[in-house]
């Protein structure tokens, strides 16, 4: 025990801030004060707000995190011994370590504390009256069910902000369905319009449901706070990935709507403006794109075919859309006989927008990604160097940035505990032996095979974490999250020592949540 307090410790000492008392009231409260274990910054526009983060995986901590880059304090919730299954999905990990690189997108700026939900309850009712915003991506009804819904916060916290992210919202059919990035997508269109002409639906690369609900969300939190200078009061705010989804069909989704026109799948081609395609070229591709015909007079100019811009059915756009196999094929064997290097000097200072097409690699040694240090590199907790991508957005004033690498799993739970909640150690102590809370904790990923017995329905032989493709999705508490057989068979089966079993009791919390 000494020793797993030494180590926190340590780590704890090589990320945290001066403590200091921060006013984070509105003119129409009566000039309360938090403790905040950020160190203030006049510049940071959400300096001395405090968010209890209740989520794992994309869409919710993606939008703590441009939270937190924007100079707010988040407390990330986790679950004792696991926390965020993030954590485990690799390899890739840090080099010599288990600490999955894929926690690192997401969880910068945030202190790790782990409290066992269901027995720790009072300690969140605690945080809450200390904290502006709570976000949580459980299914519908699960926080409610342990006394963590937003009736029961906004009893004990009612200037509190909480905002529920979500499969598919609390009413319709489909509201207490886990939600997957992928299957969101699918059921709000986004895979029928993604893909080649002739082939089948296909995903975007990364979850770009849940990064556009983590925006939406983090939206919606800055207008309540703002909201809230007026009213002297909190909200609850729910968004979810369907809606999320269905809302970013924009112009697809107003065809429909207003012309009756259904989507088809165009590959990298546009189906309103010609050309503007990725073009095969000698070693790879080159995406251009011309919106106006002064563009596209520029674009022939520059390829040395301005004898197209004396043919009729190429004047205007219109025009090109509806003879758009005729140009394209013309287009298309012009930009084979150069290469990438070779067409982009031709159409340096060009007006019309162009690119190649690059791999992750290449993206990362362009040399204008270098320039703007979107890129960069911090200590981790464990001793390694890591490298994160930056916020994307610059103010001219205010300041938005990277301040402390993702956490380990506890590595902030006594800090914040004594420095917000003024616990002693004894009572840490008391709540630790009692398995509420967790320390600092290194955890691996499992590599020992447990034999089940077959309930009377299979169920896995768990050697690894599951395998998410592009969303993760709240599991009932009576099902296992590997196969989604029955844990009551489990829990009579399993040799699980005391410690083992009392530390993992809090359900798992993704409604939403994304891969």
């Amino acid at each position: 025990m000494e020793r797993s307090l030494t180590s926190e410790q340590t780590v704890t000492q090589m990320q945290t801030e001066t403590v200091v008392e921060t006013d984070v009231t509105d003119s129409a409260s009566q000039n309360q004060r938090y403790t905040c274990t950020n160190s203030t910054e006049d510049k940071s526009p959400l300096s001395g707000i405090r968010v209890l983060d209740l989520t794992r995986i994309i869409a919710g901590p993606y939008c703590t995190m441009i939270l937190g880059d924007l100079g707010a304090e988040i407390l990330k919730i986790e679950k004792p011994v696991n926390g965020d299954e993030a954590r485990k999905w690799g390899p890739p990990f840090i080099e010599g370590t288990k600490e999955a690189t894929y926690f690192l997108c997401v969880n910068r700026n945030k202190k790790s504390v782990c409290i066992d939900l269901k027995k720790g309850k009072d300690i969140i009712y605690e945080l809450a009256q200390k904290s502006d915003v709570l976000v949580e991506n459980y299914v519908p009804g699960k926080l409610k069910e342990m006394g963590l819904g937003y009736e029961d916060i906004s009893k004990v916290a009612p200037r509190l902000i909480y905002c529920s992210l979500t499969g598919y919202g609390y009413e319709g059919p489909y509201a207490n369905r886990p939600g997957y990035d992928v299957i969101a997508a699918s059921i709000g269109g986004l895979l029928h319009i993604t893909g080649s002409k002739d082939g089948p639906p296909c995903k975007v690369g990364v979850a770009v449901t849940d990064l556009t609900t983590g925006l939406y969300a983090h939206g919606a939190i800055l207008a309540a706070l703002y909201q809230r200078m007026t009213t002297n009061k909190g909200q609850w705010i729910q968004c979810n990935l369907l809606s999320t989804q269905v809302a970013s069909l924009i112009n697809i989704g107003s065809n429909y709507l207003n012309g009756g026109k259904e989507a088809v799948r165009w590959g990298s081609e546009h189906e309103s403006i010609v050309p503007y395609e990725a073009f095969y070229t000698k070693d790879g591709y080159m995406t251009v794109g011309t919106g106006s015909d002064g563009q596209f007079l520029d674009l022939l100019e520059r390829m040395q075919l301005s004898e197209l811009s004396e043919i009729d059915k190429y004047k205007n756009n219109k025009a090109r859309v509806e003879n758009r196999n005729e140009l394209l094929s013309v287009l298309r064997e012009k930009f084979k006989t150069k290469t990438n290097k070779e067409w982009e000097i031709i159409f340096e200072g060009a007006s019309f927008p162009y690119g190649p097409i690059n791999t992750i690699k290449q993206v990362f040694e362009d040399p204008h990604i270098k320039y703007i240090k979107l890129v960069q590199e911090m200590e981790h907790p464990t001793g390694k160097k890591v490298k994160i991508v930056g916020p994307a957005v610059t103010y001219s004033y205010a300041t938005n940035k990277v301040r402390i690498a993702p956490p380990m799993l506890g590595q902030h739970t006594t800090e914040i505990l004594k420095n917000v909640l003024n616990y002693t150690d004894d009572k840490i102590q008391i709540l630790k032996e009692n398995k509420i809370i967790t320390l600092l904790i290194n955890i691996d990923v499992p590599t020992v095979r447990l034999c089940l017995r077959k309930p009377r329905s299979s169920c896995c032989i768990y050697e690894k974490p599951r395998n998410f493709g592009e969303s993760s999705s709240e599991d009932s508490d009576d099902e296992c999250e590997h196969c989604h057989g029955h844990k009551d068979a489990h829990k009579k089966i399993l040799p699980h020592n005391a410690e083992t079993s009392q530390e993992s009791s809090t359900p798992e919390p993704i409604a939403n949540a994304s891969i």
